[in-house]
C-alpha cells in the first residue's frame, strides 16, 4: 500500500474545509498534514480533530499561511481569492502541488494560476463535481451543433450566504458555450437584465441567478430553438459532492510534480480522462 497523500486545507473551518477533511477521515490514501484558518478564528492553536471527533492528530490549525507548504503533497483551496493568490505563491515557493476550487476570481488572478502551471501541477476549476465536468462538456459539444438562431441561457440557484454571481459554475457553463460557438464568453454575455432591456441580441449568452435557503447548487442550460428548446440541468443535493471532486483532483496532480510534460495546468476534464 502506498503512503497516504498529505493534504494542506487552508480554510479549515468553512464548509469546504470541513467537508475535505471529514472525507479525508473516511478515505484511507488521505492525511492532513496542515491546516489553516483566519487569524481572528478561535480554531487557531485547536488540534484538526476537535472539529472531527476523531483522536488526536498532533496537527494544529494555524493562522500563518507558510504552514501549507511544509511537508504537504497537496494544497486543496475553497478559500477566497485574494487567500488563493497568497497560496498559490506558498505554492510555487515550496513546490506543493494544488488543487483550486475558488471562486470569484478576476481574470487576472487566473492569468496568475495559469502561469504558476508552468513551475507545479495546478488543477482550477469552477466546480469539482463530477457530474458538472460532464456538463459542460456536454453544452460545449451542443452549442457547437446549433447557429445563432437557438438563444442560449444559463440559470443558476445558491444558498443565501454566497458572495458572487453569477456563480463561477454558472459562468464556466457559459464559456463552454461560447467556445462551442466560436466566440469569447465576454463578447456576448447577457446578465443583469432589469428595466427596458430592448429585445434580445441574437447570438447573446443569457445569465439569471436565484439566491435563496440553503440550496447547494443547481445549474441549468437552456437552448431555445423555434418550437423546440433543449434543457441540461445539474442538481447538487450535497455539497460533498465537491469534496469528493477535489480529493479526486487531488490524487490526479499528485505524483505530477517533476515528471517530464506533466507539470501544468489542468481541468477536471483531466481528471477524468
Amino acid at each position: 500500500m502506498s503512503a497516504p497523500i498529505k493534504v494542506a486545507l487552508p480554510g479549515f473551518g468553512g464548509r469546504m474545509g470541513q467537508m475535505i477533511a471529514g472525507l479525508v477521515q473516511t478515505e484511507n490514501q488521505f492525511t492532513i498534514t496542515a491546516a489553516t484558518e483566519a487569524p481572528n478564528s478561535n480554531l487557531i492553536g485547536h488540534d484538526v480533530s476537535e472539529s472531527l471527533g476523531i483522536k488526536k492528530t498532533g496537527v494544529e490549525i494555524s493562522s500563518s499561511p507558510d504552514m501549507l507548504g511544509i511537508n504537504s503533497d497537496v494544497i486543496i483551496d475553497f478559500t477566497r481569492p485574494e487567500a488563493t493568490m497568497e497560496h498559490l505563491r506558498i505554492a510555487v515557493k515550496t513546490n506543493t502541488s494544488m488543487v483550486i476550487g475558488t471562486t470569484g476570481l478576476n481574470q487576472a488572478q487566473e492569468k496568475q494560476i495559469e502561469e504558476a502551471g508552468k513551475h507545479i501541477p495546478i488543477i482550477y476549476c469552477a466546480n469539482t463535481s463530477i457530474g458538472v465536468t460532464l456538463l459542460l462538456q456536454q453544452v460545449k459539444k451542443i452549442a457547437s451543433m446549433l447557429d445563432e438562431s437557438w438563444d442560449i441561457e444559463i440559470l443558476e440557484t445558491h444558498h443565501n450566504q454566497k458572495v458572487d454571481a453569477p456563480s463561477g459554475t454558472a459562468l464556466a457553463l457559459g464559456a463552454a458555450a461560447a467556445e462551442g460557438r466560436s466566440v469569447l464568453l465576454g463578447d456576448v454575455r447577457d446578465s443583469g437584465r432589469d428595466g427596458l432591456t430592448g429585445v434580445r441580441k441574437q447570438g447573446d449568452i443569457g445569465f439569471s441567478v436565484i439566491r435563496g435557503g440553503d440550496v447547494a447548487g443547481e445549474h441549468s442550460v437552456i437552448f431555445f430553438g423555434k418550437d423546440e428548446r433543449i434543457e441540461l440541468s445539474h442538481k447538487a443535493n450535497d455539497r460533498v459532492i465537491f469534496a469528493r471532486g477535489a480529493l479526486k483532483a487531488a490524487q490526479f496532480i499528485v505524483g505530477k510534480l517533476g515528471q517530464q510534460g506533466l507539470n501544468g495546468y489542468f481541468t477536471m476534464d483531466d481528471v477524468l480522462g
